[in-house]
């Protein structure tokens, strides 16, 4: 009872932390105005995929995709996650909060498409299973915690952990398995913070242990999963321990948090009173077994999501495409807009360079000044910053179009799914609500008539050039041109 109650409470405070987040960008992203406007979206799924569009992006958003039902949305999320922290019908505000935060992901297109949006998702449906149906999370006729769902919920943190690892050694980078990725790591992650500047900082050989203890943390804690409360126990001090090390040197948005919410359910309720105040984790007491309907029900789900998720996992290790029977692979299609289940892995190959895209307006043709972002690398002498758990979404994806734009400059080939245009057609309107996702307007509200980008190489300075500039970033010019 007290795992359980603990696990809610904290997972409806990583729901609010998602909504909240959103409420503040969801204009400026997804609106009538934004960069991928979720109604022309919607409107374009309709035209190709027919009535059955609805199935294959369910979402309220069908019935209004106006920038302020968007934002609505956003903060009756945030209130019914409010609510799950509190205790007040668990059953029902970890429901809504799970169809409102759906309902963003099948319009959010590539701006909700991150891995923690799917792990939200999937850890949200089985939040929904475990939950009391009574009014109070701790009412006195609130039926124990199934076993079953609490068996998925390990299901899912082996997943995430164990595959973490695994990607990384599968994919044959030398850069991990020479164990040299942290070398590289902290200046090339998608936000930086300063204390990753510090962590670049360090002897060789230190980044490289710290490597290989990552690697034995994601790789062999896992198992501990299966051998009994005190194993258990030790995988979750390894497991969270990992999670505070990426937050405190990286911006992740509700990742970590997420992540280490979901270990709690490897504790039982004496190991999680010793951990926790009293006043958190509540009084103990014997509660009636679940109703034998509620456990088939739960049996019933176990069946779905191990035959969605067990699959994709046993094809993975093997390395193969594992052939499914047409039953299995249409109840996959069937569930797949559902986002039930997901792979997981993170980094499978280590970035090395830092390409940062810059883009430049200038109302004469001849001075040109950049438009900053709030988080993400720009100003060589800014402080890289904690954003905290919330998740800037667009200095987010432009790490990613800048990864994209060197390659497709080294190829020759384009075809990769940028947001840069998306965001320059909107600089160019003077958009409010995106100028709003970024650090400022250099051009006060007059939008410029022309446009350039450029791609910088960025890298850490180090504490001799950092002393002597001030400076936390130096940067090499790759490639510059107008934008159309």
């Amino acid at each position: 009872m007290r795992t359980r109650r603990v696990f809610l409470r904290a997972f409806g405070l990583v729901y609010l932390t998602a909504f909240l987040s959103l409420r503040w960008q969801v204009a400026g992203l997804l609106g009538e105005d934004g960069l991928l406007p979720a109604a022309a979206f919607l409107e374009r799924a309709h035209s190709v995929l027919g009535d059955g569009a609805t199935w294959q992006l369910p979402s309220v958003f069908w019935l209004d995709a106006s920038t302020t039902t968007l934002q609505v949305a956003c903060v009756l999320g945030a209130a019914s996650a409010l609510l799950v922290v509190l205790g007040v019908a668990p059953l029902a505000t970890l429901a809504l909060c799970w169809f409102l935060y759906l309902s963003l992901v099948s319009v959010g297109q590539q701006l909700l498409s991150y891995q923690w949006d799917a792990l939200l998702l999937e850890t949200g449906f089985l939040a929904i299973l475990w939950a009391p149906i009574a009014w109070r999370l701790d009412a006195p006729d609130a039926r124990g915690p199934s076993p079953i769902v609490l068996w998925l919920l390990r299901w899912l943190l082996f997943r995430l952990m164990f595959f973490s690892g695994f990607v990384k050694l599968a994919s044959g980078d030398p850069t991990w398995w020479s164990l040299d990725a942290l070398a590289v790591h902290f200046e090339t992650q998608p936000l930086p913070t300063w204390t990753a500047w510090w962590a670049h900082q360090l002897p060789w050989w230190l980044l490289r242990a710290a490597c290989g203890a990552m690697f034995a943390i994601e790789l062999v804690l896992p198992f501990l999963i299966v051998l009994g409360r005190r194993a258990r126990a030790v995988a979750f001090a390894g497991l969270v321990g990992l999670q505070v090390a990426i937050a405190a040197t990286g911006n992740y948005g509700f990742f970590n948090l997420l992540s280490a919410v979901l270990c709690l359910p490897l504790l039982d309720d004496a190991q999680l009173a010793r951990l926790l105040p009293a006043r958190v984790v509540g009084a103990s007491r014997r509660a009636p077994r679940e109703r034998a309907w509620k456990l088939a029900l739960d049996g019933i789900a176990a069946l779905l999501l191990l035959a969605l998720s067990l699959p994709p996992a046993l094809a993975r290790v093997a390395g193969t495409r594992l052939a499914a029977p047409a039953p299995l692979v249409s109840l996959q299609r069937a569930c797949a807009p559902f986002r039930l289940t997901s792979t997981y892995g993170l980094f499978a190959v280590m970035t090395t360079r830092r390409p940062e895209l810059t883009i430049e307006g200038s109302v004469d043709g001849i001075t040109w000044r950049p438009y900053a972002f709030r988080w993400k690398p720009g100003p060589l002498d800014r402080r890289p910053a904690f954003v905290g758990p919330g998740m800037p979404r667009l200095d987010w994806q432009m790490w990613f179009d800048a990864l994209y734009v060197e390659r497709m400059l080294e190829s020759g080939r384009g075809g990769a799914d940028l947001i840069a245009p998306a965001l320059i057609e909107r600089l160019r309107a003077g958009s409010p609500p995106v100028l709003g996702l970024l650090d400022g307007d250099p051009f006060e509200g007059e939008p410029p008539t022309s446009f350039r980008w450029r791609l910088d190489d960025y890298r850490f300075t180090d504490r001799t050039q950092r002393a002597a500039s001030g400076d936390w970033w130096r940067r090499s010019l790759l490639h510059e041109q107008a934008a159309p």
